[in-house]
């Protein structure tokens, strides 16, 4: 991520953040003060409700109260309840009187619990409901909610009950008022407000407190269907959180707009700020990438005196420092180079001369048995003189061209195996043997280049032994089909030797790294390079007391 965008973005958090805050703070707090005073409201509703209860209830003893000195007036009314005469008017009694005291519920008991006479269903004379006054009389408050047959329906209502005495018998009057949907709706005096009615069998449904607030106000229910008892019923009130939720809705979209022409303006003004903060930055950047090793003459000079002016200055101090390190590695790279070249043409001319220093000491033992052993040793070595003197030849000529270009050939690699032995394998310690595969195809490198890479694996193979009676083993064979169907030849030079440690093996291809004590430690380095220009490939098998294996893979020329 840019610099420029880091300010974009922080800019944008630092202008943002704490107006989005403000708003969830503004909205959360305007939620909960709206949602305290709608429980206010519905708590305030409950007390109306549970006033105007009390009212009702008070209402109907006082009409109840009316009615009973009413029939203990009233003659008619007690020879048809104590004799038996004027049946017709007893039954029609409670319905007359219903509605002049202006009850939805009136029904006449005697003192066994029959209903001689029903104000809301004619009909329901001589039935026999004891258990009715009696839970009426215990209810708290002297008021129930009582569910009442009627002709066509259920009839809800909340009851009292009365008595009064004729003829030595005691009479019970039950009477109430409607709880129907008009009633309820008298006692919500605001559309936002709803109050319904639940019964104890009734199952109130889940309420989401974030959408209305809820209220119950328990009213005593008489329960007669299955087993006659006192419950309880609650009603209900609701006030829905409506507006609640239409106020957030508006609040958030006032913020949203807020925060959309907010951000526009904090956008444009941290772009104006982070191109001019970032601008110098830029140019500075620019030209710290021109800086190249031979490239150390980019200027930094600035004029300014703030931070970006001290890392220009700091620059142009680090490129100063750079030119003049620049020039000291130079010239030690030159003699770094200048060593190296001289430690490996050392190696190879002592390389080259070993087969001529072997050629002199065999003339000189065959000089002792006369001038014709002289002779005939001398004709028999002549080979090895001469190409031992070719081969220095072609490394002069190599190195005088200090990047030799290796001339590609197919060559015999049986035939530099042997000829490597014959010359080497006079003045080795140790037992020198060779297994060589038959038929095997030619590999295209540079004699010389696969003539140093034998004389220096078998010459480091010789040296590893520990006694003239090790051995060491070089053999050839053709492997598998490379990449583009090319055969392999396979050369492998093992010895009985010491072998090496794993932090001997890891070192083992470093330049000057050798555990000889007259040794260059170029050997093995040596060898690995000309194998890979050979476009060749080489592994080492090898254990501490078990001897190593070098195994170097050729790729054999086109058939």
């Amino acid at each position: 991520m840019s610099f420029r965008a880091r300010i974009l973005i922080g800019l944008g958090l630092v202008v943002l953040f704490p107006l989005a805050v403000f708003e969830l703070r503004v909205r959360a707090d305007m939620a909960d003060r709206l949602t305290a005073e709608y429980q206010r409201r519905v708590a305030s509703l409950v007390a109306v409700i549970r006033a105007d209860l009390s009212r009702d209830s008070a209402g109907i003893a006082g009409r109840l109260n009316a009615l009973k000195d009413a029939i203990a007036a009233d003659n008619r009314f007690r020879l048809a309840a104590l004799q038996g005469a004027e049946r017709a008017y007893l039954l029609d009694y409670a319905g007359s009187a219903m509605r002049l005291t202006g009850l939805s519920m009136l029904q006449v008991q005697d003192d066994q619990g029959r209903i001689i006479s029903s104000g809301h269903f004619r009909n329901e004379f001589d039935r026999v409901e004891p258990e009715l006054p009696r839970l009426l009389a215990v209810a708290p408050g002297g008021m129930a909610l009582v569910e009442a047959r009627t002709a066509e329906a259920t009839l809800r209502a909340l009851a009292r009950v009365d008595s009064l005495r004729l003829g030595g018998r005691r009479y019970t009057l039950v009477g109430g008022v409607a709880v129907d949907s008009s009633f309820l709706a008298r006692l919500a005096p605001d559309s936002d407000l709803a109050v319904s009615l639940a019964l104890p069998t009734d199952t109130l449904t889940r309420v989401d407190s974030a959408a209305q607030v809820v209220r119950a106000l328990p009213v005593p229910f008489v329960e007669l269907r299955d087993a006659p008892g006192l419950g309880e019923a609650r009603i209900v009130v609701t006030h829905s959180l409506a507006p609640l939720v239409a106020l957030r809705r508006r609040v958030d979209a006032a913020f949203a707009a807020a925060v959309l022409l907010t951000g526009a303006i904090a956008l444009l003004l941290a772009s104006w700020l982070s191109s001019w903060i970032s601008r110098p930055l830029r140019e500075l950047a620019r030209r710290t990438a021109e800086i190249d090793m031979e490239r150390l003459d980019v200027a930094f000079e600035s004029d300014r005196d703030d931070e970006i002016g001290a890392l220009s200055r700091l620059l142009g101090a680090m490129t100063e420092r750079l030119r003049a390190g620049a020039a000291r590695l130079r010239e030690a790279e030159r003699r770094i180079a200048v060593g190296d070249l001289a430690r490996q043409v050392n190696h190879d001319i002592k390389n080259g001369l070993i087969p001529i220093r072997n050629v002199f000491r065999h003339l000189l033992e065959a000089a002792r048995g006369g001038p014709d052993g002289l002779a005939a040793a001398l004709r028999d070595r002549q080979g090895t003189v001469e190409s031992g003197i070719s081969y220095l030849e072609n490394l002069a000529t190599n190195y005088a061209r200090l990047y030799p270009q290796p001339a590609r050939e197919p060559c015999d690699v049986n035939a530099a195996v042997r000829e490597t032995i014959r010359r080497v394998g006079e003045a080795s310690r140790g037992e020198l043997k060779s297994e060589l595969a038959d038929a095997l195809p030619p590999v295209r490198t540079d004699p010389l280049v696969l003539r140093r890479i034998l004389e220096n694996l078998i010459g480091n193979a010789l040296d590893s032994l520990a006694s003239p009676a090790g051995t060491v083993t070089v053999g050839t064979t053709r492997g598998a089909a490379g990449d583009g169907g090319r055969s392999v030849v396979r050369i492998t030079v093992a010895d009985t030797g010491r072998g090496m440690s794993r932090e001997e093996l890891d070192r083992a291809f470093d330049d000057f790294y050798t555990t000889k004590p007259d040794g260059t430690g170029l050997g093995l380095s040596i060898v690995r390079r000309l194998v890979l220009d050979a476009n060749g490939a080489l592994r080492v098998e090898t254990a501490p007391g078990a001897g190593s294996k070098f195994i170097v893979e050729l790729p054999g020329d086109g058939e």
